[in-house]
């Protein structure tokens, strides 16, 4: 079979490799499309693990079938999550899931950019999910970066009512932007430097999109929030500028979601006593677990959650490398998708 084997950003190659043998508990699932996620873009993160097969926004249908395997047939069409956790360690029964060891140890094989792929049987019986017709291929591959955005906006407790900024509105800019009007949240302000997407946090529930290149974000947040600031702000944007900025608009007792890692590098100056005083809370979301991929289908499923507009560019497989190309240069992309056709 042909799968894209990532040596770094600007050097990736179709190969010949073999297709994967499944034991009985396991599935194998031929590659419909699959995302290119922001993660599949930071080379400082994936550098010292090259080469690899990238790809973790998968969906397909089942080619094959362990014996063992129940509640999933051939031709089922299915999203897979390709980390799960133990569900019994001390992290599990916290409900951190994402940091239980299991859960970076289990993964698709070889990856998603590929025209098949194995799904060991942890991830068949937590993680992987029936995506009805009227689904495309294309929306399901969506589901995990939904399911991180759901848990981001869980982890900071939002409720109806909560003022939210989002600094970055690219694709999981966009989907926080779309949970959060649904969520209640109002007023929701977005700010990002591209019009393109500006026009789109607007299309999906932006009450205020701004360009801090020529609106001062600090006054319209304040402005439109009795001088307060936002309750909850959610950092997409992977850089000090935009956190710096998500400090800035945050109100005091609000909260920050670390969405997006800076490279290692960076670091971003924090005063314990400002924090003391403001009791400002910084939380990270990493990833996304079993609940919160069943509550993004769900939500995309019924319709309350719509997410095809955010699809601007596909690609077939042997084009991958162009896939990550516009996804790294293109001002006028949103999510890039690999279909295997």
């Amino acid at each position: 079979m042909k799968a894209v084997v990532y040596y770094s950003q600007r050097n990736m190659r179709v190969k010949d490799v073999p297709t994967p043998r499944i034991e009985e508990d396991e599935i194998l699932v031929n590659m419909k499309a699959c995302g290119v996620c922001g993660s599949d873009l930071m080379d400082w993160y994936l550098r010292s693990r090259a080469p690899l097969v990238l790809g973790h926004e998968p969906a397909g249908v089942v080619a094959r079938k362990g014996r063992k395997v129940e509640g999933f047939s051939v031709n089922d069409r299915v999203f897979v999550h390709h980390h799960v956790a133990c569900m019994t360690c001390h992290y599990c029964l916290h409900g951190d899931h994402t940091l239980c060891q299991k859960f970076h140890e289990t993964n698709i094989e070889p990856g998603g950019f590929a025209e098949y792929f194995k799904v060991p049987a942890s991830n068949v019986r937590l993680d992987t999910l029936k995506i009805p017709d009227h689904l495309s291929f294309e929306e399901a591959t969506l589901i995990e970066p939904v399911g991180c955005c759901i848990r981001a906006l869980r982890k900071c407790e939002v409720h109806a009512g909560d003022s939210i900024a989002v600094i970055g509105a690219g694709a999981t800019g966009l989907i926080h932007t779309a949970l959060a009007r649904i969520y209640g949240a109002s007023p929701i302000f977005v700010s990002d430097l591209i019009g393109f997407r500006l026009d789109f946090a607007r299309k999906f529930g932006a009450d205020f999109a701004i360009n801090p290149n020529s609106e001062n974000l600090k006054d319209i947040v304040r402005a439109e929030t009795g001088g307060r600031g936002a309750d909850v702000v959610v950092v997409t944007a992977p850089n000090l500028e935009a956190y710096k900025t998500g400090m800035d608009v945050c109100r005091k007792g609000g909260k920050i979601s670390v969405f997006a890692p800076t490279i290692p590098e960076d670091h971003l100056q924090i005063s314990p006593k400002e924090l003391f005083f403001s009791e400002v809370k910084i939380i990270p979301s990493y990833s996304t677990s079993h609940l919160e991929t069943r509550s993004a289908l769900s939500l995309m499923e019924t319709g309350r959650l719509r997410v095809g507009e955010l699809v601007t560019h596909r690609f077939r497989l042997k084009e991958t490398g162009k896939a990550f190309a516009t996804a790294l240069e293109g001002r006028e992309s949103l999510k890039v998708v690999v279909l295997n056709e």
